[in-house]
């Protein structure tokens, strides 16, 4: 079973998503569907399909939420140290052809979100900085082409 590496703060995300699905999600379409039988004929029943189409997409999530929180390995990004780029970081970059500083932290995969400078230990840029250190330079290939980034700090902030 392969472990899901994610930061306290992804693991408790994705917690609460799981119990409002639990605690209010599931009752409301619960509720939907009872009030759409009442309605005679669930052949032609336009509600009823829709409300049990939508209680398939909530148990769906639910089981996909409970397998990840099962298989997840919370990183302690505070009690992490040193120079190199791990999981966790929190990484400063300077775009060497812009001269565009940037800054993302590295995460899990569940709990990336460019716009909030979470970047996800999958992205190609996140692979590519893991091991590196301040000062170095990393090239990436992306879709849109080749970009080329310079390491300007790297710390591990809880």
């Amino acid at each position: 079973m392969e472990r899901l590496p994610m930061t306290a703060a992804g693991f408790a995300r994705l917690e609460g998503e799981l119990k409002d699905l639990k605690s209010n999600a599931r009752p409301a379409v619960i509720q939907a569907i009872a009030t759409a039988r009442e309605h005679g004929d669930l052949s032609e029943n336009a509600e009823y399909h829709a409300a049990k189409e939508q209680q398939s997409h909530i148990e769906g999530r639910i089981s996909e939420l409970e397998d990840k929180l099962g298989r997840s390995e919370i990183i302690d990004v505070a009690s992490i140290s040193g120079a190199s780029i791990k999981f966790g970081a929190t990484v400063q970059l300077v775009d060497e052809d812009t001269d565009e500083e940037l800054a993302y932290q590295i995460v899990g995969e569940d709990e990336s979100n460019i716009e909030e400078g979470r970047l996800s230990i999958s992205a190609p840029l996140a692979r590519a900085l893991i091991g590196k250190e301040q000062g170095d330079s990393v090239e990436v290939t992306t879709p849109g082409g080749s970009k080329a980034y310079e390491v300007l700090n790297v710390q591990y902030i809880g």
